[in-house]
């Protein structure tokens, strides 16, 4: 499964079409947004891979695809005071 910027679909174009001709299946991103799948004639109407699938997801809005930034490590808060149980206990009374 390749991702491949318009751009960069445009200038390599029949490499991406022998990778789809062998079967890959090519997602076309627009600044770095899904906007297309290119697949083989006898795969088209069904999508094979996971990607592909999130990316259809992504279009019509039922999902949004990660940014791809990973989050900071979270560190671990050292609590001092009373125990948190026993502060949603007081709450709760």
């Amino acid at each position: 499964m390749a991702a491949v910027g318009v751009r960069e679909l445009k200038n390599r174009l029949p490499h991406y079409l022998r990778s789809a001709k062998r079967g890959e299946e090519i997602i076309v991103t627009e600044r770095g947004r899904p906007i297309a799948l290119l697949q083989s004639i006898e795969a088209a109407g069904r999508a094979v891979t996971r990607d592909a699938r999130l990316a259809r997801l992504a279009v019509l809005g039922l999902v949004t695809l990660p940014s791809g930034r990973r989050l900071k490590r979270i560190e671990r808060v050292k609590n001092r005071g009373r125990s948190v149980a026993s502060a949603v206990a007081e709450d709760r009374r």
